[in-house]
């Protein structure tokens, strides 16, 4: 299901469209997602790609596919959802500088090698850095690294070791990279917003906030809007 905002807005040049393609993991981060965003505001669609990078690469990569031979391509490309915080408390709004998957590579006796050091692939996609200066103004959100896992933590000592390998890790999510791997694909922007749900560690369903995680997602892209709408590469 896509959720699509209004006509597109022109940019300086009048020719530009701004085409905004957010990108959750399941609906009721979708519309969450949707309830925030005002009207006015230009094209947006946001769509539920599935659980996981390599579902939300697949899913991103689709739309932004139809969406270029549709003569409409996307402009900028968002992954937004709940997840884990390392130190932040339920219901943050993060915002990443850094889009880092986290446990694509090796295991060897020294210890994990990321895909990079084996001489190939990408491990890490940066956001505009002046997109996440002013998302971070509009929503007082925490900036940091956003890790994409596979595996969601579930023990103290992994939970450890992530955030020694990560010292400037904010959170863990699933998608993140996945998205920014289509994004960077059809050379388009990537940003991520996520709001925490729980804390990256020993899995405590009782501790869980995922009522108040939506609730803040609906919040940031509220306050986010203005700066999807106006945000673009030059």
């Amino acid at each position: 299901m896509v959720v699509q905002a209004e006509e597109g807005l022109l940019t300086d040049t009048g020719t530009t469209r701004t085409r905004v393609l957010i990108a959750t993991a399941v609906p009721a981060e979708r519309d969450a997602v949707a309830r925030g965003l005002p009207a006015p505001h230009p094209a947006v669609d946001v769509i539920a790609v599935g659980v996981g990078p390599a579902a939300a690469a697949a899913g991103t990569a689709t739309a932004l596919t139809r969406a270029a031979l549709a003569d409409q391509p996307y402009t900028l490309v968002v992954s937004a959802g709940i997840g884990g915080g390392f130190a932040a408390p339920p219901g943050t709004i993060l915002v990443a500088d850094a889009i880092t998957v986290a446990d694509l590579g090796a295991e060897t006796p020294e210890g994990f090698l990321p895909v990079t050091e084996l001489g190939f692939g990408t491990v890490t996609h940066r956001p505009p850095a002046s997109l996440v200066r002013d998302l971070a103004a509009s929503t007082a959100a925490t900036v940091g690294t956003v890790l994409t896992v596979s595996t969601v933590t579930g023990t103290a000592d992994r939970a450890a070791l992530l955030a020694q390998r990560h010292p400037g890790a904010v959170a863990e999510a699933m998608e993140g990279f996945g998205v920014a791997e289509a994004a960077a694909a059809h050379d388009v922007p990537v940003a991520e917003i996520r709001t925490v749900s729980n804390a990256v560690g020993p899995r405590d369903r009782a501790a869980w906030r995922i009522g108040d995680a939506l609730a803040a997602l609906t919040d940031a892209f509220g306050k986010a809007a203005p700066v999807l709408e106006s945000w673009k590469t030059t």
